[in-house]
């Protein structure tokens, strides 16, 4: 007996797992075909066992429990490479949390209008993954920061569903574009509420948080409660599960079956904060991990980790994403905030950070290696020449940094296959920093820069040409997308 391929152009489902044999569902003929093809003669056991699975899957079309069928067009991992339709999946991406938003602003050109616009642009400048927020918690200040909003949980345990209208209307428009999204559904930081607010809301911190600004050590101290907080933890598994459930209004489609979402991700940026939080914290990064699987075991999983310095630990950042139900590593850059160079003499100090850049990656790329699975290099970014917050200022030093990094992205000559994809940080899009204004009020227009950081400080804006230029390349030169 031979069972041989068929065109991917004739399949409806793109991989049915059933233990190390891939085989296709064909609706025209309901034969099954292994995605790689091998010989049975002659009457034996062997024969009439493979001809018994085959029957059952003709009967069943897939949908017994046990067997994982994979929609068309879902990002998938095999080792340590991402396929999409069978094929190698690599890409230049951006970080545009605000995306998700933008379909909710009343004014068109501020929203709908500027939201085509941008994604036509990323498009044709060769972007095709781009990381999102599922959603905001609380309101207001949040360490004497306002955060963005509107937010889909206003107050503990109670959700305004029309929020997610803005991440229909973000997938719906990707979808069109053969775009796909990474969503992090909370944040370890504040500007979105994240892991403090439900501390906050659980009585586990003091509210006046809200308003108060914590030294470093009194927001690492605060955070690492999340961990051990019950409470907390099961408010966010009610957000997930509510985004998670969710059909988008516009393409009728099930988050749990589309292709314009990528991966779910835990969190942005989630640390145990504190050696003593580490336990706690590896058990919170397993059980989210496996509830969203169950969720959904379709799309990837993966954690939203910066890396080595995110755990203070290699090993601990090894531990968490040996979890069999994190599909992939992720690391963040971040020279300036970990002082790579000396604030100020970005231009003295851009040697000594391309350097410490180049030994982070490699530290964390071998982690992954060991693991044999992929790495994406998610956030990484650097302020303009000077340190300049203005549009008007060059981005030399910039540009040369992206090229560096986005080079190591696999599917191109020197690339590395480990490295599935690299999103900057952060699409600023058709928006401009207010002049004589450093940060964020309610009523601006967002931009890649959260309200707490000077907003033009690290956004890839439009009209950055030397930049795009520099993506443009990098991403034509990626010959398996």
């Amino acid at each position: 007996m031979s069972l041989t391929n068929k065109p991917k152009s004739e399949c409806r489902w793109d991989i049915v797992w059933l233990g190390g044999v891939m085989p296709r569902i064909y609706p025209g003929d309901k034969q099954i075909h292994a995605t790689r093809s091998f010989e049975v003669s002659g009457d034996s056991g062997l024969t009439m066992i493979v001809r018994s699975i085959l029957l059952i899957f003709v009967m069943v079309a897939g949908t017994l429990v046990g067997f994982a069928v994979v929609p068309k067009g879902l990002v998938t991992a095999r080792g340590h490479v991402l396929y999409r339709d069978n094929t190698p999946y690599y890409f230049v991406g951006a970080n545009y949390w605000y995306g998700s938003l933008l379909g909710l602003e009343k004014d068109k050109k501020r929203g709908i209008e500027r939201l085509r616009q941008e994604l036509d642009f990323l498009k044709a400048n060769g972007v095709m993954n781009l990381r999102l927020m599922a959603g905001a918690e609380g309101v207001g200040e949040l360490n004497g920061v306002t955060r963005v909003g509107p937010p889909l949980q206003p107050t503990a345990g109670k959700f305004d569903v029309s929020i997610l209208d803005g991440l229909d209307l973000v997938l719906y428009e990707m979808g069109k574009r053969r775009m796909t999204a990474v969503i992090f559904l909370s944040n370890n930081w504040e500007w979105s509420g994240g892991f403090q607010q439900y501390l906050i809301w659980n009585g586990v911190i003091s509210d006046k948080w809200l308003t108060a600004k914590p030294t470093w050590d009194e927001l690492r101290d605060n955070v690492a409660k999340f961990y051990s907080c019950a409470a907390c933890k099961a408010g966010f598994d009610a957000q997930v599960k509510l985004v998670m459930s969710r059909r988008n209004k516009y393409s009728g489609k099930k988050y749990t079956d589309d292709p314009a979402i990528m991966a779910w991700e835990l969190a942005n940026e989630p640390r145990p904060m504190r050696p003593a939080a580490n336990e706690a914290y590896v058990k919170w990064i397993a059980d989210s991990a496996a509830m969203v699987k169950k969720l959904d075991p379709h799309h990837l999983v993966t954690t939203g980790h910066e890396g080595r310095i995110g755990t203070e630990s290699l090993d601990l950042y090894k531990k968490v994403h040996a979890d069999p139900n994190i599909d992939y590593l992720t690391i963040h850059i971040w020279p300036k905030n970990w002082g790579w160079f000396t604030n100020g003499k970005l231009a003295e100090g851009f040697a000594e950070a391309t350097r410490e850049t180049d030994t982070y990656i490699s530290e964390n790329l071998g982690v992954a290696v060991k693991l044999e699975k992929p790495l994406v290099i998610e956030e990484f970014g650097l302020p303009r020449d000077g340190q300049s917050f203005s549009t008007e200022a060059g981005t030399t030093l910039r540009d040369k940094y992206f090229g560096s990094i986005l080079s190591l992205i696999g599917g191109r000559t020197g690339g590395n296959s480990y490295v599935a994809g690299a999103n900057f940080w952060a699409f600023g899009g058709t928006a401009r920093p207010r002049q004589g204004q450093l940060f964020w009020k309610a009523g601006d227009e967002l931009m890649g820069d959260p309200p707490m950081e000077e907003q033009g400080l690290n956004s890839v804006f439009d009209s950055d040409t030397s930049t795009w230029k520099v993506i443009r390349s990098v991403s034509r030169s990626i010959t398996k997308r």
